[in-house]
């Protein structure tokens, strides 16, 4: 893992995204960390005494994913490389894609809470352009439906912590209403009709505490 130099940040909005997670979050002794590979989370250890977020490639969205996982793994897991999981990469079979998808619900939705507390467009990320076909609109269909859960049941205390100062910081003051039906046909056109690869850059991955 290499931690990028300033030539891979290509977002206005990073720099100012990793000072408020770290503000927000210096009680939990870790920091968001800008790299030039694969994203991962590395817990303290003899060489940097605070636990990184390390986000692929300068992506805002690659870090709110990362910052989503985070929230939703539990204290034993913070402290293990990548939380303790097996990571599949792209090129899953049927039944991977089905596992990948499974774990990514939860964090998707938050990232998706994330994303518009920033004020910016979300689209899910099935991330398997080498692999099993995915069934896009449903798997938008089940974030959509977790986040309205989330939205109405309340969200992890880190994540609701991370929403309000995104929300403070890019200026937007509470979470969308959009009935789900709406929220997914806007996600679902994001998802079919955006970028083919998706910055996050993730496999499956921590799905609880």
């Amino acid at each position: 893992m290499k931690i990028a130099s300033h030539h891979a940040l290509s977002d206005p909005d990073v720099p100012a995204l990793i000072a408020l997670f770290n503000s927000t979050f210096e009680d939990f002794n870790t920091r968001l960390v800008l790299g030039d590979d694969e994203p991962i989370y590395l817990p303290a250890d003899g060489e940097k005494p605070y636990h990184q977020i390390v986000f692929a490639h300068g992506f805002f969205s690659s870090a709110l994913h990362e910052i989503a996982h985070w929230c939703i793994a539990g204290e034993k897991r913070r402290l293990l490389e990548d939380y303790g999981y097996w990571y599949c990469p792209d090129g899953r079979d049927v039944a991977q894609q089905a596992d990948f998808e499974k774990v990514e619900i939860k964090p998707q939705a938050i990232e998706w809470a994330f994303t518009e507390a920033a004020g910016r467009k979300f689209q899910v990320s099935t991330d398997n352009l080498n692999g099993a076909e995915p069934d896009r609109e449903g798997f938008t269909r089940n974030v959509a439906a977790q986040l309205e859960a989330y939205k109405a049941n309340g969200f992890p205390p880190r994540a609701e912590r991370f929403i309000q100062a995104l929300s403070s910081e890019f200026g937007k003051s509470k979470l969308s209403a959009l009935p789900i039906s709406n929220a997914i046909d806007k996600a679902a056109g994001n998802a079919l009709t955006g970028l083919e690869r998706s910055e996050t850059g993730y496999g499956i991955g921590v799905v609880a505490e």
